[in-house]
Parts: structure tokens; sequence; C-alpha cells
């Protein structure tokens, strides 16, 4: 199986398992992520998920070109374009999915084309020291499609991310730390305990919160503040007479770990 799936308590590790092709997504690479997107999504029991690559060579290299001729062969160019429009991305939940939980993408290594991409599309990005990130399709004569146009001017400075779209160019893991892309670099051998930990704090919190404070942020993104601000009382108080609610405050005053429940 070219995708391996672990649970450690109510967090999800996923790892892509294709290390001699550099975990590229072929197709029944992309079929297995997506029917564990949807696992994810619909288990409440599962509070956080982190993705990341077999091996120490790659996080993921993108697509799998050898694939890829026969795909663009498959369908005429509007066919595509209409099919794009109504299934998931790559890699799943580059476009038409949100799994409305969060994700952590824990890159150790080469994270090139829709590899950047996924993780673009993850919520927390941490990094291996030996990492590089890159958007290479220019060079291929074609362009980053799926969401590295888009997302990756949203999470870098315009410049920086025009660069590296425009060349194809990579950066090494320094840069991306200082340019936002990712929000730690860590140790090779540190890397999934360190995500794990981050997701662990997250899944240790209220659901309902960690959900709702998730929609606030990106669905406030495109709003004026004032809206955006508006959007977030609406977040925020069907939380405050939550049951989870009352138990924050009860924890806390007891002086003990919360007992979240999702109601």
């Amino acid at each position: 199986m070219s995708l391996r799936r672990e649970v450690r308590g109510d967090v999800l590790i996923l790892t892509l398992d294709r290390p001699e092709a550099r975990n590229a997504l072929n197709a029944e690479l992309r079929d297995a992520l997506l029917q564990e997107w949807l696992r994810f999504r619909d288990d409440v029991g599962l509070r956080a998920a982190v993705l990341t690559g077999a091996g120490s060579e790659a996080f993921c290299a993108g697509a799998d070109l050898k694939e890829l001729g026969a795909y663009y062969r498959s369908m005429t160019p509007v066919q595509r374009r209409e099919q794009v429009e109504r299934e998931p991305g790559l890699g799943a939940i580059t476009r038409n999915f949100d799994p409305r939980k969060p994700t952590i993408a824990a890159i150790n290594g080469a994270c090139l084309a829709g590899g950047l991409e996924i993780a673009l599309a993850c919520d927390i990005r941490i990094a291996s020291s030996t990492a590089c990130f890159g958007l290479p399709e220019v060079r291929r004569g074609i362009l980053p499609g799926a969401g590295g146009t888009q997302r990756l001017p949203r999470a870098l400075p315009l410049g920086v991310a025009l660069q590296m779209i425009l060349t194809g160019e990579a950066i090494d893991a320094d840069a991306a730390l200082r340019w936002g892309l990712v929000s730690q670099v860590v140790p090779p051998e540190a890397l999934l305990d360190r995500a794990l930990q981050v997701a662990a704090a997250i899944a240790a919190n209220g659901p309902l919160a960690v959900r709702a404070a998730r929609d606030a942020v990106y669905q406030g993104l495109a709003l004026p503040l004032g809206a955006a601000l508006r959007l977030e009382q609406f977040h925020a108080e069907p939380l405050r007479s939550s049951a989870d609610a009352a138990e924050g405050v009860r924890a806390f005053i007891e002086k003990r770990p919360p007992r979240f429940t999702g109601t």
C-alpha cells in the first residue's frame, strides 16, 4: 500500500509511502489519500492529522510524471476543466475538499510541485532542516495548477512567491522559515515528534472551539476587518453556552486538565 495510516490517541498520521519515487502521487496514492481524508473528517474521535513522507529524501515530489501524460490524453481540456471544478484536487485537500480539522505537514525532504501545493493546503507546516521547497512547473512548460499560484502568494511576500513560481527555483528550510512558509525547522530526527507534539496540543483543546476558530480564520481572510469581526462573533457566541465551555471553566477552577466531549 502506498499510504500508511497510524492513529495515536486522537491524532491521525498519514505517511506517503513511495520513497523509491520520492513519494510522488500516482493514481493509487491519490485515491488512498482522498479516502483517508474523508475518514478523518467523519471520525469524531480524530481531532488532528499529521501528513509526512516515507524516508529522508522527500516529503513529496508532486504528481507522478509517468502517469501525467496519460491523464492529459484521456480527456479534452474542457473535460479536464469541468472535472477539476467538481472533484477534490491533488491529494484531495488542495481543492473542493476541507476536512474542517487541523492538518499538519511534517516536511522531511524535497517538497516540490504538487507536494508543496499539498503542504500549502495544510494548516501548519513544520520542516526538517534538510527540507527544500519549490514549484518547478514552469521549467516543464506548465504552471502550478493545484493551488500553487494562489496559496504561495498568500503564504509569502508577493515578490518572493513570484520569484519561486516564475523561475522554478527552490528555497531551503532556513529561507522557508525566514519568509514564514513554515512555522518551525527542527533536526530530521525530531521532525515527527515535534509535529505530533503540536497535533496533541491541538487535540487536547475543545474540538468545537478548534473547528470554529479555524473556520473563522479562513472565512475571515477575504473579508474587510469590520465584516470579519462580525464573523468572529458569529462563531464565538454559540461556543459560550456549550458543554465544553462549561467544562473548561470547571477544569480551570479545579486545577485539572479539561475533559472535552465536543458538545
